[in-house]
């Protein structure tokens, strides 16, 4: 009988669980377009992060105030000190992420935006002290032997710089959630809406926004679109699953953004960046695959 009893929860457990990955691998798979749509844009880094920012900002605003409403008008909106600089430090990062398209192959910023995690760890260790477990920098070590294999091949081939911005974005992205994990009454969606407007302001004021295609007014519209809505996805599931499986998941990014490139961009990198890249994905899969593998047997023992 209390095995009966327990079964409701269970299965609404399980629908949650399995919505979660739903929307979790649909936010990865939407994250994938960024580098195939930023490529299929003619126009200039500044003015794409500007429509980026200004499509996204408006969406990304609806949902936080859509939230707010269903909790009741519960959470304050004011961002303080802090929300600003999240802001600022994410618009920042966004411009170097766009703009590293445009001088580099997909692959190589997907892959080395996919080191990310390793590189917040270190971070954590030299600015808030937060323990750096051994595993973290196994990972951290292989998957840099396969990024300097990746840059390595840049030189004389001009894709160095970009390869470099792909660098500077994922630092600034592993600053950024040092930041969001050190700030932890920030409304920090709200603060990724404030963000992409700032772009659209900077945008705004140094390039020309209004100086673009038809054809790439829509496919601007569609990129703001897609990045909000995997903003959303993301933030959704992340609700619904434990934190390693979310991780786990949105390291499917990866392969997405490969893929999309290939399919809609006939772009292959040289063998050198795919020899890289397979070397950082076999330790960002490891390392996101143990942590599951741990999180269920903790949950399993409990």
């Amino acid at each position: 009988m209390t095995e009966l009893l327990d079964m409701p929860g269970t299965v609404e457990s399980a629908r949650e669980r399995t919505l979660g990955i739903i929307l979790v691998s649909a936010s990865a798979a939407v994250f994938g377009l960024t580098g195939v749509l930023t490529k299929s844009i003619h126009a200039d880094p500044l003015t794409i992060t500007c429509w980026r920012g200004f499509v996204g900002s408006i969406l990304i605003s609806l949902y936080v105030l859509w939230r707010r409403q269903r909790s009741g008008g519960r959470g304050s909106l004011r961002l303080g000190w802090r929300g600003w600089l999240l802001a600022i430090e994410g618009a920042l990062a966004s411009i170097a992420f766009i703009s590293a398209f445009k001088f580099t192959f997909v692959a190589n910023v997907a892959i080395i935006y996919a080191t990310a995690p390793f590189v917040t760890a270190l971070l954590a260790l030299l600015l808030i002290r937060e323990p750096f477990r051994l595993q973290t920098l196994a990972a951290a070590a292989v998957s840099l032997c396969g990024v300097a294999i990746m840059v390595w091949s840049g030189f004389g081939t001009g894709h160095l710089f970009g390869d470099g911005l792909a660098l500077l974005m994922t630092i600034g992205s592993a600053l950024y959630m040092i930041m969001v994990r050190a700030f932890r009454d920030t409304p920090v969606v709200w603060a990724g809406a404030v963000s992409a407007f700032l772009l659209f302001v900077l945008g705004w004021f140094v390039a020309d926004p209004l100086a673009v295609s038809a054809r790439d007014a829509v496919l601007l519209a569609t990129f703001g679109s897609s990045f909000a809505l995997a903003s959303i996805l993301w933030t959704e599931g992340t609700r619904l699953i434990p934190a390693a499986e979310s991780e786990l998941l949105g390291s499917a990014e990866v392969p997405f953004a490969i893929l999309f490139a290939f399919l809609f961009l006939a772009e292959i990198p040289p063998a050198a960046s795919m020899v890289g890249g397979a070397i950082v994905l076999c330790a960002v899969f490891a390392h996101a695959g143990r942590d599951w593998l741990m999180a269920r047997q903790r949950a399993a023992d409990a």
